[in-house]
């Protein structure tokens, strides 16, 4: 069994760092065998170089190794190329074609970024794991082969099974052995020695001298977050090695390579992507908010039905008064009209009845427990009995609009709209 010192210089792998020697660990360990293995870690991390140690080190060493990027095959033809399809399957499909399972028989499959595979494609995936067995789009021949699978993913996969996005029963395949790689900013031993390989590199490929960082410059360097990793170091020193004349880089030069927003190795604070469900709630509240304004007409009839039988309005409104405090409120300052307090450049958005699903309003309706207050006397009139109230009411105050409104149980600014709006 090859050191890991041995196996990092073979493979062109920079660093000390001892989560990175413990990945390199793991794959010389499980590269006899054929378990199936799932590299993690951020994008950038140089995942690629793990499944290429496992196959190099296995007994499949001499057979083919094919890498596959899931995430840039197009959902409608991914079937087709990791299994195949038979002639006319489909439109274009003018031939028999072998997929990379029946093509790379004997040997490992590299799946990078498997997390992006449709739900579809992952049971087919799940049964090539489970009995080595697979059929072409179009066919209903089961075909056998005999491959390793490594997998690579940088996306969360717990989070995608809570939100199923991903198959639980397919990670647990795939993951009999997990690798982790570390982000190059928890490897802060490294980042320099990666910088001046990379320098090196360039250096030889431009033919040109090979730039070096300033003590402050090195700060800077390692200081940095680097979101992209060793993919964007790499392209960082690739970049000051072709632009700069001065080949010594000092801080200021090198900080006005990095992206300002993640110039420093901080603690990050990430907001997560909008909750799925966010649109049906906004839409309960909607309900909610429209069942609540009918619950007050409701109320606001039953107001006016109690006037109407009992007609002693002072004792109506003693014994409604938190009724009419909830409809009209008790202070003359705030009861501003409706339309008189939206702004002018309010757009106003009217719902269609044919838009509003009922199966959707009637959880809702059990769920807030919106009563349907329906009585005989809601065939009447409200817009009569409310002026007939008013007239009344004048009438009994000889006109004196502040004692008919403390009567009605409203405000005299309401009350005078109310006069204006039937010219009494």
């Amino acid at each position: 069994m090859e050191s890991v010192q041995a196996i990092k210089q073979r493979f062109g792998i920079i660093g000390n760092t001892p989560s990175l020697n413990r990945a390199i660990e793991k794959a010389i360990q499980v590269a006899p065998t054929d378990i199936s293995v799932l590299v993690t870690g951020e994008s950038g991390v140089g995942k690629e170089s793990i499944p290429k140690i496992i196959h190099q080190l296995s007994h499949r060493k001499h057979n083919k190794y094919i890498a596959v990027n899931c995430g840039a095959i197009p959902e409608g033809t991914i079937d087709s190329e990791l299994f195949g399809h038979e002639k006319g399957a489909f439109t274009g499909a003018t031939q028999t074609r072998a997929g990379y399972f029946e093509v790379a028989d004997g040997g490992t499959i590299f799946l990078d970024e498997v997390g992006e595979l449709p739900l579809t494609t992952q049971v087919r995936l799940l049964r090539v794991l489970e009995n080595g067995e697979f059929i072409k789009v179009g066919s209903s021949k089961v075909q056998k082969t005999n491959v390793r699978i490594v997998a690579a993913t940088n996306v969360n996969m717990f989070e995608a099974i809570e939100k199923e996005k991903f198959r639980e029963d397919l990670y647990y395949r795939l993951s009999t052995v997990d690798i982790h790689l570390p982000p190059l900013r928890e490897r802060q031993g490294d980042i320099h020695l990666l910088f001046r390989k990379f320098a090196s590199d360039f250096a030889l490929k431009y033919k040109m001298p090979t730039i070096k960082l300033t003590d402050n410059a090195v700060q800077v360097l390692l200081k940095h977050r680097w979101s992209g990793n060793i993919r964007q170091l790499r392209n960082i020193a690739e970049q000051l090695s072709v632009l700069e004349q001065n080949r010594t880089i000092s801080a200021e030069v090198l900080r006005s390579y990095l992206p300002a927003s993640a110039s420093t190795n901080l603690p990050a604070i990430i907001k997560t992507s909008k909750s799925e469900s966010d649109f049906s709630s906004e839409r309960e509240i909607l309900y909610k908010v429209l069942f609540d304004m009918k619950s007050d007409l409701n109320d606001l009839k039953k107001l006016t039905m109690e006037l109407m039988k009992n007609g002693n309005t002072k004792d109506v409104e003693k014994n409604n008064e938190s009724l009419i405090q909830k409809i009209y409120g008790n202070n003359d300052e705030e009861d501003v009209d409706f339309e008189e307090s939206i702004p002018q450049n309010t757009e106003v958005i009217s719902i269609p009845e044919h838009a509003i699903n009922q199966e959707d309003i009637t959880p809702i309706q059990d769920k807030y427990h919106f009563a349907e207050e329906i009585e005989e006397e809601e065939t009447l009139s409200l817009q009569d009995k409310e002026l007939e109230l008013i007239k009344k009411s004048l009438e009994r105050h000889n006109g004196k609009r502040k004692l008919a409104a403390a009567e009605l149980g409203i405000s005299e600014r309401t009350l005078y709209r109310k006069i204006k709006q039937y010219d009494l």
